[in-house]
């Protein structure tokens, strides 16, 4: 009831009609209701260009798996009668010095580095985010202690860690594993720590620990699955590193040794045929390029979508 012009006026549904839409529609919810997740995967698709990036990153894993079984040698077998050939019709990328198949030991390679630089970022990401999860969680004297560490270990030369690795442990993947991750880990756990500083102070965790919850279970259940969007972003970063650090390890000879090989290895051996054959480092530095390329573009694709400001 209402007063118009002096009028007392009765107001009901029925003296109104809905513009723009049938009545049937008109309770129907306009947009689909999505999970966070879903969201970050329909953001993910939407760009073309971190698309193309997975297609290609698929693209070379698959090279990596069935490429010997494509060329038909064996990426060990010398044969003298065909070393240093060009790329042709039954060696497409060519054989090297003593007359091995580029494309088998190309492929096997790729399967070394990228095997490394996985493994590297997943050793790295587990020691980080749990190290950092606890420091930024604790907080205070525990805190400072932690950070200093972490100082610390950052401070050693890498290079110098890594021949002495080499030297204690052997050469080969894994004293190399060992070598590269055993103070890469710092940069992550600072990044974990001060996003678990932000998340600790918010209502859902302190009423977690109102209720007697242990600090591992609001480390494991609520902080690090809030800090999982950071993760991510870090793996799609620290693989492509680590594949350059093996290349550049395996380079100055520190790295993988005979008779596996990798990118790096394969781009060693080429260095003093550069002149004569170039196609022997080209193969190789190309995928390595391609690999990192492609996880960087990753890396720019999930930080858009995993950005909450960016979500409509």
């Amino acid at each position: 009831m209402t007063e118009l012009n002096g009028k007392v006026v009765e107001i009901s549904e029925s003296k109104f009609r809905i513009i723009g839409c049938d009545n049937q529609d008109s309770e129907k919810i306009n947009r689909k209701s999505i999970t966070y997740w879903e969201d970050v995967w329909r953001r993910f698709k939407s760009n073309k260009v971190a698309v193309g990036a997975v297609i290609l990153l698929v693209t070379i894993i698959l090279f990596t798996i069935i490429g010997p079984m494509i060329s038909g040698y064996d990426f060990q077998k010398m044969d003298s009668s065909i070393k240093n050939q060009p790329p042709s019709a039954q060696h497409w990328f060519g054989t090297d010095d003593v007359g091995r198949d580029l494309f088998s030991r190309v492929s096997i390679g790729g399967r070394v580095s990228i095997a490394i630089g996985i493994s590297c970022a997943a050793i790295v990401i587990v020691i980080g985010a749990i190290y950092g999860g606890i420091s930024g969680y604790l907080g205070g004297v525990v805190d400072d202690i932690m950070m200093r560490i972490v100082e610390i270990i950052g401070s050693i030369p890498y290079l110098i860690l890594v021949i002495l690795i080499s030297l204690i442990l052997g050469k080969g993947m894994i004293p190399l594993i060992i070598a590269m991750t055993i103070t890469a880990w710092g940069g992550t756990a600072r990044m974990v720590r001060g996003q678990v500083l932000q998340i600790k102070e918010q209502d859902f965790v302190l009423a977690e620990r109102c209720l007697g919850a242990s600090t591992a279970r609001i480390i494991t259940k609520h902080l690090l699955p809030n800090t999982l969007g950071l993760i991510l972003v870090q793996v799609s970063f620290q693989v492509p590193g680590f594949i350059f650090g093996e290349a550049f390890l395996s380079y100055i000879g520190l790295g993988v040794q005979p008779p596996d090989t990798s990118w790096g290895a394969l781009a060693s051996a080429a260095q003093e045929n550069l002149m004569f054959y170039p196609y022997q480092l080209f193969f190789p530095c190309l995928f390595i390029a391609l690999t990192m390329l492609s996880f960087s573009l990753i890396g720019d694709g999930l930080t858009d979508a995993l950005d909450p400001k960016l979500r409509q």
